[in-house]
């Protein structure tokens, strides 16, 4: 009763109860003897929640009104150090924000490390455990991809308007979606936000489009070796990319105003998408 009512909370703004599907018919490939039971946790000082020990990966539907629909779709892969997912602030709330958007909004609740035992004292032990986990989450956001893509008619978006994005490690795994070559998971476009960086970038043919944002005084996660580096790739490869980089706002920003001068790349982005034809109407 804990961990529903603070998934409650964190659907609080919601009217209506968003639709939860599991990813795989079955265990996850891959993971299949993760037995571990999920947690579910706010932090001493803050309201966001944070989920642990996934070994179930799901899809939380959030559809616009559907006076407000447009046909475009994006799925969202909240960060969280491949150890949690900050599901409400980098995952639910930027479903809201899509919505009022007219935009359909899939967040990705994918598989991370164990964390907390004796193993994972072990740096060496922590560092493949971390490898594994940026491994299944990039494979859970491809399985998305193509589960939206599929049941596009009955979520009234078009196939061909169904992007990705992500924050920090979400940011890392929606980047490696966007290098998949496969067209079956290809996104239309693609929003590493803050995002962690693979050590091998080679864009793939034709590279989707892309829009990032990242805050200057990011200690964790330097743009200068992450999103100006995604950037250079993309524009060489002669894909379209923006790139807003600024002054202050740190890492970890989400949706939330901090009084800094990221609190306006929600208004960018907004931009870039009435620019690229995401928030007029499909044509049916």
């Amino acid at each position: 009763m804990k961990y529903l009512a603070l998934f409650l909370f964190a659907m609080s703004s919601f009217a209506a109860s968003p639709q939860v599907i599991p990813l795989y018919q079955g265990p996850a490939p891959g993971s299949e003897k993760w037995d571990w039971p999920e947690t579910m946790t706010f932090g001493p000082n803050d309201t966001i929640l944070r989920i642990g020990n996934v070994t179930k990966p799901t899809l939380t539907v959030f559809l616009p009104d559907k006076g407000k629909a447009n046909g475009t779709g994006v799925v969202i892969c909240p960060g969280g150090g491949w150890r949690i997912l900050a599901f409400n602030h980098e995952g639910t709330e930027v479903a809201e924000w899509l919505n009022s958007l007219g935009v359909a909004a899939f967040v990705l609740k994918y598989r991370v490390a164990r964390p907390g035992d004796d193993g994972e004292k072990d740096k060496t032990v922590a560092a493949a455990r971390r490898k594994e986990a940026q491994a299944m989450g990039i494979a859970d956001a491809v399985a998305a991809m193509k589960l939206v893509k599929a049941r596009a008619a009955e979520w009234g978006v078009a196939p061909e308007r169904i992007g990705i994005m992500g924050f920090s490690a979400g940011g890392y795994t929606t980047v490696g979606v966007a290098l998949n070559p496969d067209a079956a998971s290809r996104p239309a476009f693609a929003a590493p936000i803050y995002p962690a960086m693979p050590d091998d970038l080679k864009a793939p043919p034709d590279p989707p489009a892309l829009f990032m944002a990242h805050a200057d005084n990011d200690k964790g996660v330097p743009p200068a070796k992450t999103s100006v580096r995604l950037y250079t790739v993309w524009k060489e490869a002669g894909g379209a990319a923006e790139l807003h980089i600024y002054s202050a706002g740190g890492h970890g920003f989400g949706m939330r105003k901090k009084g800094l001068p990221v609190d306006g790349w929600t208004d960018r982005l907004k931009e870039w998408l009435e620019v690229q034809g995401l928030l007029a109407a499909a044509r049916r």
